[in-house]
């Protein structure tokens, strides 16, 4: 299928690139200025305990009437750019707490940058407090700028979003007595249950060829930049890039020629082992002193798990510990600096994103790094999509009233009656490798973020694609938490994936947005609210995977990342399923082998996929519904 350009018409758009880029570029140069301005800069090589010296840059307010607490970023993106006369137009995770005052350090990690040391993936923490950890560093980075950076109160904050959140996770692990504060945000939690890397089995494809093919380039010594990627895309189109490449086996004779460490990693552990679950942070989220406050996107593409897995893990492991739960209607990091009205075509009704900055962050750290004011925040805030609204929580997920199941059915019904039925008691579509379904309309080579409350109409008429939809709901319906499926499938293969998505359906008479520039038509509009596909063959174990028996009826039981969304009162809920979702993940070829090394492009067939909703063989999704 050839997917659709959405275009916007040139006047338009230019005029919003202009205006976009002007006042960004704005906004850059004066928070560049104010920094000069109100800060100095030294650059360190602060000693570890083995030795090895970590880059690491220190901004100190100019102002001395009063000690400063440190708020400290740890890095593999590095701390660029280099030099005491050159200063970063970022030190922070606002402006807000740039203009409030504190010592801002900014450090390469071990084995990146300017750093010394070698580079390890996702470093797991030690059991030894004499060997070498990520927690070890930040530690020994801590004591020696409290020793050694004049002016500071004592205290000492973390933050940091997405790699660098997983720095903050293993950082407040064995936390140095000074560290009183630690803000991960979209922390790598969890890299194969449902983080960047593999979601219920299925490989995250163009996010973690793109992020690795340059990430895991060796590096022979200390450098303020590293070489270009090894991956080259010769079209915009990543659809037709990917289809064309062929299978995962061809990236090593194509491109990576066996150079990149993290995928030679991939190649060594194409299941969920001891490699994979010694980088799971959550078991060691042990006596846990910091105050913590973990952040998250309902929309983040790539980390949308990674703060529910700290917050659980703190929650199970380190019960006493002040331990806080934001999520906005974010996508990946948006919450650092962007308004938060809106997600690509939804909009939310106020500036969520603003709302945190000053609310929440700007309190938690003045609280805890400056004494200032009461910690009164709850325990959990979670915006609610839908109705719009932030909602204080006293834990999440939330307790709730019932649970709701919606039984998939024939003709395309979704309902919640599980009545008795007749005629053809599964639905069959045929699922062809080389036509596989997008997972996005968008012509790009990027993984973005726009897709998340993407409009479905787009894939909703294949016929690889089947559709079940509710009636028109009579009241609105808050659900809340992970929304669990449970299927029977067959396929005519030995191993298959199916994608299951949960959607919002606008009424046909809602109204477009205002200014609408892209000419979208809300009415109808198939809003994306959850997807994630699983691999057939781990469905009972990430660390066994078992064939499928062709032809034969098994059940497949799962969970879609947690929600919290009100269904209103004239919408509908639809439930769509297909067997690919490229290229965001792999192509299945429909046959149990291991897909990282064995697979070759004769491998993939068609194969027929079975949806069953028969009186004994039963399919459906459940909610957790939230009365307030």
């Amino acid at each position: 299928m050839k997917k659709k350009l959405i275009r916007i018409p040139g006047v338009l758009l230019g005029i919003f690139l202009f205006l976009s880029s002007s006042i960004y570029a704005q906004t850059v140069q004066t928070d560049s200025v104010y920094i000069a301005a109100n800060y100095d800069k030294k650059e360190y090589m602060i000693p570890m305990r083995d030795g090895i010296k970590l880059f690491t840059a220190v901004y100190t307010p100019k102002a001395k009437d009063v000690p400063y607490p440190f708020l400290m970023q740890r890095t593999p993106y590095s701390c660029a750019p280099y030099g005491e006369a050159n200063y970063s137009t970022r030190i922070g995770p606002s402006m807000d707490l740039v203009r409030d005052g504190y010592i801002f350090v900014r450090q390469d990690v071990r084995g990146r940058y300017m750093s010394e040391g070698a580079f390890t993936w996702t470093a797991p923490n030690k059991d030894s407090p004499k060997e070498w950890d990520e927690s070890a560093d930040t530690y020994d980075t801590i004591d020696w700028l409290i020793k050694n950076v004049k002016n500071n109160n004592g205290k000492v904050g973390t933050f940091g979003g997405s790699y660098p959140g997983f720095y903050v996770t293993v950082g407040m692990m064995d936390a140095h007595p000074a560290l009183k504060a630690a803000m991960p945000s979209a922390p790598m939690g969890d890299l194969w249950r449902g983080d960047d890397g593999v979601h219920n089995g299925a490989f995250m494809m163009p996010h973690n060829i793109n992020f690795i093919s340059s990430f895991g380039i060796k590096r022979p010594m200390p450098l303020q930049k590293y070489p270009a990627g090894k991956l080259k895309y010769d079209t915009p189109d990543g659809y037709q890039f990917w289809l064309d490449h062929g299978p995962l086996t061809n990236l090593n004779p194509k491109h990576f020629k066996g150079e990149i460490i993290h995928w030679e990693e991939y190649l060594q552990h194409p299941v969920y082992d001891e490699f994979w679950k010694s980088r799971n942070v959550e078991p060691h989220l042990k006596n846990i002193k910091p105050a913590v406050m973990s952040v998250g996107g309902w929309f983040d593409a790539q980390d949308i798990k990674g703060p529910f897995i700290v917050y659980n893990g703190i929650k199970e492991n380190s019960p006493k510990t002040s331990n806080r739960l934001i999520i906005g209607p974010w996508y990946h990091g948006s919450w650092f600096t962007a308004p938060g009205d809106r997600s690509a075509n939804i909009p939310w009704g106020s500036n969520t994103g603003e709302y945190y900055r000053k609310e929440l962050e700007f309190k938690f750290f003045g609280f805890y790094l400056k004494g200032r004011g009461n910690m009164d925040l709850p325990a959990v805030m979670a915006f609610n999509t839908g109705a719009n609204q932030w909602k204080s929580l006293d834990k999440w997920p939330p307790d709730v009233t019932n649970h709701q199941r919606f039984y998939l059915m024939a003709n395309g019904k979704l309902s919640t009656e599980d009545v008795s039925q007749t005629g053809e008691p599964f639905d069959e579509y045929i699922s062809d490798p080389k036509k596989p379904v997008p997972y996005t309309s968008e012509i790009t080579t990027r993984f973005g973020n726009d897709w998340m409350v993407e409009d479905q109409r787009f894939v909703a008429t294949r016929p690889d694609v089947i559709v079940y939809q509710s009636e028109i709901l009579q009241e609105d319906m808050t659900v809340s938490g992970p929304i669990k499926v449970n299927l029977t499938v067959s396929t005519s293969g030995t191993d298959a994936d199916f994608v299951v998505k949960v959607i919002d359906v606008y009424p046909n008479d809602a109204k477009d947005p205002d200014p609408n520039p892209q000419k979208i038509k809300m009415g109808g509009y198939q809003m994306l609210l959850r997807g994630d596909p699983i691999r057939a063959k781990f469905r009972n174990s990430l660390e066994k995977p078992e064939p499928m028996v062709p032809g034969e009826p098994t059940a497949i039981n799962y969970q879609l990342t947690d929600v919290f969304h009100t269904f209103k009162k004239g919408h509908r809920i639809m439930v769509q399923i297909q067997s690919t979702w490229f290229p965001m993940i792999d192509l299945n070829p429909g046959k149990f082998m291991d897909l990282f090394n064995d697979v070759k492009a004769e491998d993939f067939k068609k194969t027929t996929q079975r949806i069953y909703h028969s009186n004994q063989q039963k399919s459906s999704v459940t909610f957790d519904v939230y009365k307030n």
